[in-house]
């Protein structure tokens, strides 16, 4: 890979893991090459859906699995990241048209990790599967994401 290679994915993930809300969320983006990449998270109080039984909430799971559906298009290409400054954030043209999420099992766990893979890619239109697993390989939700790319 070349080093011209290696900094765009270094800096994709650094704009991934530097948004707010991710920050918000305490989400840290993998990046090694164009098909290895994750998005990971450690659990905390403040992600509790049920006290009772100390499993992350489901409105999160979405959350995850969708911020992940965008980190893999944008690392593909399909959502075009144009450099920014301090002063003018990196823009991302995209957006989300519709997120499908299957709860499998409950989000039970102390470390997450969300991965992704691109179904199809259109002009307009993309889907991406993405799936949440924790620290021992459960697989906890998978996701179907479709989002307008063009």
């Amino acid at each position: 890979m070349s080093e011209e290679k290696k900094d765009l994915l270094l800096e994709i993930r650094d704009g991934v893991s530097a948004l707010p809300f991710h920050q918000f969320l305490g989400l840290k983006a993998d990046c090694y090459d164009t098909k290895n990449r994750s998005i990971h998270f450690d659990m905390r109080d403040e992600f509790v859906g049920n006290n009772h039984f100390k499993i992350l909430h489901g409105g999160l799971i979405a959350t995850i699995l969708d911020t992940e559906g965008g980190f893999v298009l944008v690392l593909d290409g399909a959502w075009r990241a144009e450099t920014g400054s301090p002063t003018n954030p990196v823009l991302i043209k995209g957006g989300t048209i519709d997120l499908r999420i299957d709860y499998l099992r409950p989000g039970k766990g102390k470390h997450f990790v969300a991965t992704g893979a691109i179904l199809r890619r259109g002009n307009k239109v993309a889907v991406v599967r993405t799936e949440l697993r924790n620290e021992l390989d459960e697989l906890i939700a998978v996701g179907t994401c479709t989002y307008l790319v063009g």
